[in-house]
């Protein structure tokens, strides 16, 4: 991704990275990306959640819940916010070898075949979309190559002017609308209460998000070991709806 004279106005961007104020363009932009129509494949993942709930785990909304709320304080949610957050910063500040530190942090912290599988395919596939429909200069192409999900979107957030707090805000709200949609899907529930779930689900995406503007690298850490193990389980299912 290539925007000229994008890094002046960024760089403005992190003295105020809580500036509520968000322009029409940068909203459109968020809303595009991380719409569920938006060609990333999430739809096709599910998180572990179809072993779980296989497992009898999950079994209602409140126990999806619980589940999602775990993985956002705990594991994927939190360390998505903070590897965004970090790589935002890396965009606007010029810094390519932390973006490339960044990058193969991201890749490598995956912990199974299928997390790893569900981050780098949609980071790929996300930033060849926003490639092809919002070309920009960011000068880091020494960072090029695949990059995980959270990695790509906040790189592309940076070199838009897309002000930090809102990318988070936003990314995160995609990522728990996805699960509770595989959620859905799987358990099944109805519509409304999924859409009860997103609601009840604000203010943990709100805590999240808060936490990761002043989170850095050494910050990261999970401690969702069931989460890990269903994606691991997910692999040898014998029935799969998902990929993940």
């Amino acid at each position: 991704m290539r925007m000229a004279g994008a890094i002046t106005t960024a760089t403005t961007m992190t003295e105020a990275p809580n500036a509520g104020s968000l322009a029409d363009g940068a909203l459109y932009r968020l809303m595009a990306w991380l719409s569920p129509s938006y060609p990333v494949g999430a739809f096709t993942h599910s998180h572990g959640l179809e072993w779980v709930i296989e497992a009898g785990a999950v079994l209602d909304a409140g126990s999806l819940y619980d589940w999602i709320e775990d993985i956002a304080l705990f594991g994927a949610g939190r360390q998505d916010a903070i590897l965004l957050a970090t790589s935002w910063r890396a965009v606007v500040g010029q810094n390519t070898s932390r973006l490339i530190e960044i990058a193969e942090l991201a890749a490598a912290l995956a912990p199974s075949k299928e997390r790893q599988l569900e981050t780098m395919a949609q980071g790929r596939a996300f930033k060849l979309a926003t490639d092809a429909a919002w070309p920009v200069e960011t000068g880091m192409d020494e960072a090029g190559g695949d990059l995980a999900y959270p990695v790509a979107v906040g790189v592309a957030a940076a070199a838009h002017d897309v002000p930090l707090r809102p990318a988070l805000t936003a990314y995160l709200h995609a990522f728990a609308a996805n699960i509770v949609s595989a959620g859905v899907r799987l358990v099944p529930l109805g519509q409304t209460d999924g859409q009860r779930l997103i609601a009840r689900l604000e203010p943990v995406i709100e805590r999240v998000a808060e936490d990761a503007l002043g989170a850095d690298l050494d910050d990261l850490g999970g401690c969702v070991l069931l989460a890990d193990i269903a994606s691991m389980r997910h692999e040898t299912q014998y029935t799969r709806l998902f990929r993940t």
